[in-house]
């Protein structure tokens, strides 16, 4: 549910999605990636969305210090460690199947004096919210790509936000169906471009909750 499937012809060009690690480095720490495309696929390679939504991050495209973020999706658990290195106290989510691999990652990136910052959470979007309450932050890299799970994901992000909440969506807007889902988020939230890196065609765009009118 994390990251988005390429089509075969395309993933023979992407010989990185197979290596078995991917190293980075952001907030003076170097951050080694476990990567396992061939048991769990889409979900366990490192995205370009991800690496771009890490570094708007690291340049304070929002303020993490102290903050409470989730991050939907997290597949590698990148994006969420590079927050808790920045300040915030993060709960990494992703589906069932998916959250060894990613506890995985956290523990051997994620130093010993960081650890109570970080949680590791099993959630299938649109089921299970009563066990989530409010988020300063939310953040979802290469999130936007099935359109049968759009409803789903909308209704997560409307439960894990308040009017306060800082949205930050970081996508490759493939097809239509991107599009559309980024007006479905209009009907409930501001949502506005704040990034675009060219070199890799992604974007990120910020929404918040739109403000009620009092009368």
């Amino acid at each position: 549910m994390a990251l988005v499937p390429y089509d075969e012809h395309i993933l023979s060009g992407l010989k990185k999605f197979h290596n078995s690690s991917a190293t980075y480095t952001f907030s003076n720490h170097t951050i080694q990636i476990k990567q396992d495309w061939k048991e769990l696929g889409v979900a366990a390679v490192v995205w370009d969305a991800a690496v771009v939504l890490c570094m708007y991050l690291e340049a304070g495209g929002v303020d993490l210090q102290g903050r409470s973020v989730v991050e939907l999706g997290a597949g590698t658990g990148l994006v969420g460690i590079v927050a808790a290195l920045l300040g915030a106290n993060v709960t990494v989510t992703d589906r069932e199947l998916a959250v060894e691999f990613l506890k995985s990652n956290v523990q051997d990136n994620l130093p010993k004096e960081l650890e109570h910052k970080m949680s590791v959470k099993a959630l299938n979007w649109g089921s299970g919210l009563e066990h989530f309450s409010h988020f300063d932050v939310i953040l979802g890299a290469d999130i936007i790509y099935l359109e049968e799970t759009f409803q789903d994901l909308l209704k997560t992000i409307i439960h894990l936000s308040t009017e306060h909440t800082v949205i930050l969506l970081s996508c490759r807007l493939r097809y239509q169906r991107d599009h559309n889902f980024l007006d479905m988020m209009r009907k409930h939230f501001t949502v506005d471009q704040v990034h675009y890196d060219k070199n890799v065609d992604v974007y990120i765009y910020k929404a918040q909750k739109a403000q009620r009118e009092e009368f």
